[in-house]
C-alpha cells in the first residue's frame, strides 16, 4: 500500500468462495478499495466489538441503497496497511484483475473476479452476507443483493487495459 493511497470503498462480513472445481467452503472478510489496489482481508487486527457493531450497520445501510461503494468509519488507510502485513491477505492492482463482473443470484448479489498473481490464476466468487450460522463452522445464511456495479466501474476506469 503507498502512503498517499484513499480508501474508496470498504466492505465488511463478505464471503468469498473459490469458483474452482471441487472446492468446498469459503472465508468471511473485508473487501476494499483503494484508489490503486482492490484488497481482500480476512485475518485483521480490528477488535471484534467494532466488527459486531459496524456489520450491523453495514446490513441496514445496504437494505436502504445498494450502493456499495461505501466506507466504514474506524478503519482507515492506517489499518489496511497493518493488515496487509499478513501474507494471508490478498492485496492485487487492478492491472492483476483479468475479469470483473457481477451477477445477480435467486439468493443474492455475487462479484466474479479472475486475476492472475504471482504467476497463478485464482476465481473467486464474493457476496456480502447478512445472517450467518455459527455452528458447527460459520457460515452464511442469508445474502444481500446489493449494486456492485459503481464498483466494478472505478476498477474498470482505472486499469491500464480492460478485458
Amino acid at each position: 500500500m503507498y502512503p498517499d493511497e484513499k480508501i474508496q470503498a470498504h466492505l465488511v462480513s463478505v464471503w468469498r468462495e473459490s469458483k474452482k472445481f471441487f472446492s468446498v467452503g469459503g472465508r468471511e472478510g473485508m473487501l476494499v478499495l483503494t484508489d490503486k489496489h482492490l484488497t481482500f482481508v480476512h485475518k485483521t487486527e480490528s477488535k471484534i466489538n467494532w466488527w459486531k457493531n459496524i456489520t450491523q450497520r453495514q446490513v441496514i445501510n445496504l437494505l436502504r441503497s445498494k450502493n456499495t461503494m461505501i466506507h466504514h468509519d474506524g478503519y482507515g488507510e492506517k489499518d489496511l496497511s497493518n493488515d496487509l502485513e499478513n501474507s494471508k491477505n490478498i492485496e492485487l492492482t487492478f492491472n492483476d484483475i483479468d475479469k470483473i463482473s457481477f451477477k445477480e443470484e435467486i439468493w443474492g448479489s455475487a462479484l466474479h473476479l479472475e486475476y492472475e498473481k504471482d504467476g497463478k490464476k485464482e476465481n473467486f466468487q464474493y457476496a456480502i452476507a447478512q445472517d450467518w450460522v455459527k455452528y458447527p463452522m460459520k457460515e452464511p445464511t442469508k445474502y444481500l443483493k446489493v449494486d456492485w456495479e459503481p464498483f466494478i466501474q472505478y476498477i474498470k476506469e482505472r486499469q491500464n487495459f480492460t478485458k
